[in-house]
C-alpha cells in the first residue's frame, strides 16, 4: 500500500496470503482423507506434490500421487478375500471400463462369474471376465495359489479343477510375473496415522500464519483508509 495524496492499494500482501491459505486447506484435506481411508481395504495413501511455482499459482500448483507400498494385510478365513503381497493391482471390468483395485473383497454370482462387492466382473490376466464352470456349494472348495490361479473341487470328476488365472498389473497395465496372491485375507491402507497426524501440524501452523498475516494486512489497510477519510 502507497500513499502519495491518494491510496494506491498493492494486493501481492493479501494475495499471497489467500492464496497460501488455500494451499495449506487443501493440504489439511488430502491428510483427512487419508486418514478417513486408514481402515478401508484396499486404499492407498495419497501423497501431496507442491509444485515450485506454488506460492504463484496457489492450489493449481498441487497434485498428488498414490503411495503404492503394501498395506496391513490381515486374516479373515473367507476363500474369496484375496491380497496382493506385493505392488500391483486386480483388474475389473465396469460400465466405465478396466479399472484397478487392491481390494480383494470378492464375491461369485449364480452363473459362476467372479465379481467385485459393486458387482465388477474380474478380469484374468488374458483380459476376459473370470467364470467358474462350477458353482460349489461351499466356498472352501474354490483355492488361489500365489500365483493367482483359480481352481474349484468338482464332485463330479473328484478332481481340481483350474479356471483361470487373476490379473494382477502394474500401475502401467502390464502383467505382474510373481504377484504373490493371498487367499482368505484382506489388505487393508498403507496409511500411518501418526506419520499423518504429525505431517498435519506444520500445515495447521502455517495456515494459521498467513491467516494472522492477512488480518494484520486488513486491519492496515482499513485504518488507512479510515484516518484519509476523517482528514478529508
Amino acid at each position: 500500500m502507497i500513499i502519495n495524496g491518494r491510496v494506491t492499494f498493492l494486493e501481492n500482501g493479501i494475495n499471497t496470503s489467500i492464496r497460501a491459505m488455500q494451499v495449506q486447506s487443501q493440504l489439511m484435506a488430502m491428510t483427512n482423507e487419508n486418514i478417513n481411508g486408514f481402515d478401508k481395504v484396499g486404499y492407498q495413501r495419497q501423497e501431496p506434490v507442491v509444485s515450485s511455482f506454488t506460492e504463484f499459482l496457489g492450489i493449481h500448483g498441487l497434485s498428488q500421487t498414490s503411495d503404492d507400498k503394501v498395506g496391513r494385510i490381515m486374516m479373515t478365513g473367507n476363500p474369496l478375500d484375496l491380497a496382493i503381497a506385493t505392488k500391483g493391482y486386480f483388474q475389473t471390468q465396469s460400465d466405465e471400463g478396466v479399472k484397478l483395485t487392491r481390494d480383494g473383497r470378492f464375491k461369485i454370482d449364480k452363473e459362476g462369474n467372479l465379481l467385485t462387492l459393486e458387482d465388477h466382473l474380474v478380469l484374468s490376466n488374458a483380459g476376459v471376465p473370470i467364470k467358474l464352470h462350477v458353482v460349489p456349494d461351499d466356498l472352501k472348495k474354490i483355492t488361489v495359489d500365489d500365483s493367482g490361479l483359480l481352481s474349484v473341487y468338482n464332485v463330479k470328476t473328484n478332481k481340481l479343477e483350474p479356471v483361470a488365472t487373476i490379473g494382477v498389473v502394474d500401475n502401467n497395465g502390464a502383467l505382474v510375473m510373481t504377484p504373490k496372491v493371498k487367499q482368505g485375507y484382506n489388505e487393508y491402507s498403507n496409511v500411518s496415522l501418526q506419520n499423518e497426524f504429525i505431517s498435519l501440524m506444520p500445515v495447521i501452523r502455517n495456515f494459521e500464519a498467513n491467516r494472522q498475516l492477512f488480518m494484520i494486512q486488513n486491519q492496515n489497510l482499513q485504518k488507512a483508509i479510515s484516518q484519509l477519510s476523517s482528514t478529508s
